[in-house]
């Protein structure tokens, strides 16, 4: 019998799935549909806060609003420059052509909805790529994983072979910082950790 869930997860990837599974927090998914363009002047940070703080909303308007909803968005910035999912090949060659041997920053924003309150937090990371070579490029490009992500790589997969440092969250590059959501969860009483505690000694 599956554990009744203790909140939503307003996503479909199943990076995030796998980083929530971690702390062992029930939940059902309900993917929102929102937009996602940076808006004029609108600087990275708060680009990824909004993103997060909308899909959140999106998903809580659909439902009955008896579960907490928790969201999530993920960039990846070079020079104040945000690097979406690539369009294609030729868009993905780009990006990863420009991060090569050089530093760039993952940020990631949470965002927890309980009724009529909202919490939210922003990771920041920094990533610096070895120089990669075309041939690497066109062989990352063949393994299917730039396709859809930030930036046009996946720490967790073929992608940590380019990354010579990883200054921050592994997790919030891979698309949920478990830290920060920890702190978030903890406001509407989920704590994971106490929660296997408490397990332990029944």
């Amino acid at each position: 019998m599956s554990p009744t869930p203790l909140l939503i997860l307003a996503s479909a990837s199943p990076r995030r799935r796998e980083l929530l599974d971690q702390l062992g927090v029930a939940y059902t998914i309900r993917p929102s549909n929102i937009p996602e363009n940076p808006g004029p002047d609108e600087v990275p940070e708060d680009y990824v806060r909004r993103i997060a703080a909308e899909k959140s909303l999106a998903s809580q308007r659909e439902g009955d609003g008896q579960l907490p909803v928790l969201a999530a968005d993920t960039e990846v910035v070079l020079d104040g420059e945000i690097f979406g999912k690539p369009s294609g090949q030729a868009d993905a060659a780009r990006m990863l052509s420009r991060l090569s041997g050089r530093e760039h920053q993952v940020l990631s924003a949470v965002s927890l909805r309980a009724g009529d309150r909202h919490w939210t937090a922003l990771s920041r990371s920094e990533v610096r790529f070895r120089p990669l070579s075309p041939d690497d490029i066109a062989a990352y490009w063949a393994t299917g994983e730039p396709c859809d992500k930030a930036g046009a790589y996946a720490i967790q997969g073929f992608g940590a072979l380019f990354i010579s440092r990883l200054t921050g969250s592994y997790s919030g590059v891979m698309g949920l910082p478990l830290q920060e959501t920890g702190e978030l969860l903890a406001k509407i009483g989920i704590h994971p950790l106490r929660n296997i505690l408490e397990k332990t000694r029944r």
